[in-house]
């Protein structure tokens, strides 16, 4: 009876065993084991076995290789397999597989009990002949050894803005829903966070998207006359050559490549010999335009030709100073090389773009073709290409070419339309998905990678494609994290330089790993960590490098958005995936690595006589990467609000710097180690002002309390029926800057299904904004604050609020504070598990401010929340109450006091104000305030001194006694953008604290 239960296939003398209820014990065991580690809908289970004398492979179904395995797991499976083999196998050899790979095979050798890091050498090894390099920046005052130094990366942020010819018309890939869409939310990691980590460890990382966020574009190019190209022949001088960039129109149709519209300028190299410099040639590129104090991507192109040279000496002169590239002219010739983002100074004569022809080699070739700043509108023109009754012309997206999908920039880009169109005009839908791994392609055509091909020569080491999921879970549980690789391309398990593919696997597993790890540690203890699928996709199966396919949580999911709303957590999973990606590539070639430093804190920026400042930090170490810890610092510098310099290294956490009277220098700070930079700190700023040093005034002491991000506030009713963002108590505040908002959701209803992504139901939203960037917390207000009090004869320093409640700031040691409290506020983040952050007076700072008044101190305070957080937020206490009452002399009223922003004096025996307005709307320069704080008087010495003109509201508090207090329910910074208002209303609070 048994033997006619299975099937016996002799196969070069193997017996196939298919039984499967001879198996089920073992198979429901193993699906029990299994189950815990990931949320991935598979019955894990025994389709064959394979018996080649005393050699059995029980083969489980394909879908168990969804699970991620380490080697406790596979001992653990194996323990099972061997206990629960039915008897007639007991005792013979075991192997155990899924999907074509055993279970070793499928398991990560990075989280393998048998690797080791290799060590570092006690000294760095110069190499003779390194690897090319598309872009180096020769400015950069440190080095990095053992980050991603001299690797490649090719990475994009999902879908974008395209043309959908059946309805003729332009629209997003995905749906409006939850205050964002998906072609711009994953925009929202990759732009701000991804690819600065990236680069700050030593990448060159190339989109096929635009990364700057400007719509402002102005390119320069040797074919227009009068636009700015300018060029000094030397020993050698230039001459042209056919098949450059041109830009003669307006919009591109379908086919038209504006890199073969015009031509190029070529000059040969010339070499320094001893002491003899040799003349050289130069192009220079200066934007004779206006950027409004904003810094623009800048992109150059050349051609490349057979004796181009490896080092094309770019020089950047920007309202910061000069900054120096490499290029690699071999790599990267007739598109787009990004260089970096500067501010240019309006109108400047001479700052921009300067190419030398001084070479460290004869014979070579230096060319030189146009340059681009800024981001730019979309100018690619699209029509169906199905004959209709009725004309229907070519038109432009009409949106910054940042929203744009793929298929748009690398058309404006110059790649081939066999790139670009997958479809041949047809579908720009699948257009733009095809689009992404084929570019990959064209990249690595000609390198070490794919050096049989044509292309551009560049060795991409990896691509990785970031997309969000759709789906939702009613009872609020998370979607979480799914990864995507693919082992076989064109029936090949092989890349063309003839490394496996299941490299990708081992680098999908290591990045989703690093991203749920990370996030359970932070933020959600219930991160739900999904498969580890083998699947074709056209992302992870077309490029010919190790890719991997990231769906990071659902854009559609609620509870996932409470976390993906907010910048701190996008941070976090940007960090994670940087960090898988740089152990992949450091384990893959078998070199130890150091993971960059996280941000320092408690920067302080204090005088130390009239001629220098002393600059304080304090490192931050990360818990959770024992190699992040920094071993240097440096130290960049910014004039009168110019833009910054190229940084000067300090070993120690401190430095004292030399400045001059009457300017403004702010300063940011950034850890390194040998794996790289850290993000920016805050920025601080000082100002010695010669009047106020002559008249003996001491300076003013501004500390930065705003030091939130955050999404927007969530509400739910109990009954769950309805729940949403409540923009009208708190939008909540990007880092720096947020393209990925599109505007507010406005359908609550959690019933209301999908139908279309033009009625996505359940978080539909509005898009008034979707082409539009809003400002967030630019963490450089003692600049704005300081400039208006130096104008009324004051000097100033700054100082982050961690150093005064960490001790490192005594300010006692002034008679005037302003304490900048922005929308600091106590923010919870999802389910609340790791608590709320952000309070704007937590118990120590209290203390400090408690001491410095009954000292005397005068203390300015403003921000939207310096009220509402002591009286009406989690976990207020009646001491919280108490402070704002005894000690800054007011007590809450409302936290919803305005909606115009305009605020009006009134009359009292304190101050002489005039009326002003606060910003309440979205825009790109200042970040909005939603809810600012009614506050009154705790006492009699206390009095209003102004009122929100739309309720008469009391809107600011002032107090007399043996200290004098002024507290303001709105953000200063965010007054009218006009100078003269801020300087007038410090003109009038330094003044009622001088008398």
């Amino acid at each position: 009876m048994f033997a006619m239960l299975f099937a016996v296939a002799p196969a070069f003398s193997q017996t196939v065993v298919k039984d499967r209820e001879a198996f089920a014990k073992l198979s429901d065991s193993l699906d029990t084991y299994l189950e815990p580690l990931a949320s991935i809908v598979v019955r894990v289970g025994v389709d064959s076995a394979v018996i080649d004398g005393k050699n059995i492979n029980i083969h489980l179904n394909k879908l168990t290789s969804d699970y991620y395995f380490r080697d406790n797991t596979v001992k653990d499976i194996y323990n099972i397999v061997n206990t629960l083999l039915p008897d007639e196998y007991k005792g013979m050899n075991v192997t155990v597989s899924a999907n074509g790979s055993t279970l070793q095979e499928l398991a990560s050798k990075f989280y393998s009990e048998n690797y080791r890091m290799p060590a570092k050498p006690k000294k760095v090894k110069k190499v003779k002949n390194p690897a090319p390099v598309l872009v180096q920046n020769l400015s950069r005052p440190y080095d990095i050894n053992y980050g991603l130094n001299g690797r490649h990366l090719a990475l994009w942020q999902s879908h974008g803005w395209y043309y959908e010819q059946s309805l003729e018309r332009w629209e997003w890939q995905r749906a409006r829903i939850l205050q964002t869409v998906e072609d711009l939310y994953t925009q929202s990691y990759v732009v701000p966070f991804l690819v600065p980590m990236l680069e700050n460890a030593g990448a060159n990382v190339l989109l096929p998207r635009e990364r700057d966020i400007n719509p402002y574009e102005y390119i320069i190019d040797n074919d227009k006359l009068m636009g700015g190209y300018d060029e000094l022949s030397g020993a050698k001088a230039w001459s042209s050559g056919e098949g450059g960039f041109a830009n003669p129109q307006k919009s591109y149709l379908h086919g038209e490549n504006p890199f073969a519209m015009g031509t190029y300028r070529v000059a040969e190299g010339v070499v320094a010999k001893g002491k003899k410099q040799p003349v050289e040639s130069v192009a220079k590129w200066i934007p004779h335009a206006q950027f409004y104090g904003k810094e623009c991507a800048v992109y150059v192109s050349y051609k490349t030709l057979p004796n181009s040279t490896e080092s094309a000496l770019y020089t950047v002169k920007h309202s910061g100073g000069e900054t120096q590239f490499k290029v690699n002219q071999k790599m990267g010739g007739g598109t787009w090389i990004y260089l970096g983002s500067f501010k240019f100074s309006n109108f400047s004569d001479n700052e921009g773009v300067y190419l030398s022809n001084l070479s460290t080699k004869d014979g070579v070739a230096v060319t030189a073709d146009a340059v681009k700043f800024g981001g730019g509108m979309g100018n690619i023109a699209r029509k169906p290409t199905q004959e209709r009754s009725y004309n229907v012309e070519a038109v432009t997206s009409g949106y910054p070419r940042f929203t744009e999908g793929a298929r748009y920039w690398l058309q404006w880009a110059g790649f081939a339309d066999s790139i670009y169109s997958y479809t041949n005009l047809k579908n720009d839908y699948t257009d733009d998905y095809m689009c992404r791994g084929r570019w990959v392609n064209a990249l690595i055509g000609g390198s070490k990678v794919k050096p049989d091909a044509p292309g551009y020569n560049i060795p991409i080491d990896m691509s990785f494609a970031f997309h969000t999921d759709a789906g939702t879970f009613p009872d609020d549980s998370i979607v979480g994290t799914l990864a995507i690789y693919t082992r076989y391309s064109n029936g090949s398990d092989k890349y063309p330089n003839g490394k496996s593919r299941m490299g990708a696997r081992e680098m999908t597993d290591i990045i989703q790993t690093q991203i749920v790890d990370d996030v359970r540690a932070t933020f959600e203890p219930k991160w739900s960590r999904r498969g580890l699928w083998d699947r074709s996709y056209a992302e992870s199966r077309t490029p010919d490098v190790p890719s991997m396919l990231l769906e990071h949580l659902s854009h559609q999911n609620f509870a996932d958005m409470t976390y993906g709303l907010d910048p701190a957590y996008r941070f976090v999973v940007s960090r994670a995936i940087y960090k898988g990606i740089l152990k992949y590539l450091s384990m893959d070639s078998g070199l130890p690595y150091n993971v960059q430093p996280l941000p320092v804190k408690n920067f302080s920026a204090e005088l130390e006589g009239n001629e220098s400042v002393k600059l304080q930090w304090s490192p931050v170490y990360d818990s959770m990467e024992p190699t992040a810890d920094p071993t240097a610092y440096v130290v960049y510098t910014m004039k009168n609000g110019t833009s910054y310099d190229n940084g000067v290294v300090v070993k120690d956490t401190s430095v004292v710097l030399p400045i001059m009277p009457n300017v403004i220098y702010s300063y940011k700070v950034v850890a390194i180690n040998d794996g790289g930079a850290s993000f920016p700190s805050e920025e601080l700023s000082v100002g010695l002002s010669s009047a106020a040093v002559t008249a003996g005034k001491k300076p003013v002491m501004i500390v930065n309390g705003f030091e939130r991000v955050a999404g927007p506030a969530v509400f739910e009713k109990n009954d769950s029926t309805f729940a949403g963002f409540n923009n009208i108590k708190d939008r909540g505040v990007p880092y720096k800057a947020d393209w990925s908002y599109i505007g507010d959701m406005h359908e609550f209803r959690r019933e209301v299904p999908w139908m279309d992504d033009d009625a996505p139901g359940f978080g539909a939203s509005y898009s008034d904004y979707e082409d539009r960037v809003v400002a967030g917390n630019t963490f450089n207000y003692p600049y704005v604050h300081g400039k208006a009090i130096m104008h009324n004869g004051y000097s100033f320093v700054s100082s982050s609020v961690g150093a005064v409640k960490a001790g490192k700031v005594d300010m006692n040691n002034y008679r005037i504070v302003d304490m900048i409290m922005g929308k600091q506020g106590k923010t919870v983040v999802g389910r609340g598990v790791y608590g709320y952050k952000y309070e704007v007076f937590p118990k120590q700072l209290q203390k400090e401010i408690r001491e410095f008044c009954e000292a005397g101190g005068n203390l300015l305070v403003s921000g939207a929340n310096i009220a509402t957080d002591l009286f009406d937020a989690p976990g207020v206490t009646e001491e919280d109450m108490n402070f704002a009452k005894d000690v800054l002399k007011y007590k809450w009223m409302t936290e919803y006091a305005s909606k115009s922003g305009e605020i009006k004096p009134v009359a009292n025996p304190y101050l002489k104000l005039r009326g002003l307005r606060f910003n309440q709307i979205l825009n790109d320069m200042i970040y909005c305030v939603e809810s600012p704080d009614a506050l009154v008087p705790a006492c009699k010495e206390a009095y209003t001194i102004c009122r929100y003109s739309d309720n008469n509201i009391s809107a600011g508090v002032a107090y007399k006694g043996d200290y004098k207090t002024v507290c303001l329910g709105f953000p200063i910074e965010t007054a009218d953008t006009f100078d003269v208002v801020k300087n007038r209303l410090f003109e009038s609070i330094l003044k009622f604290f001088e008398e």
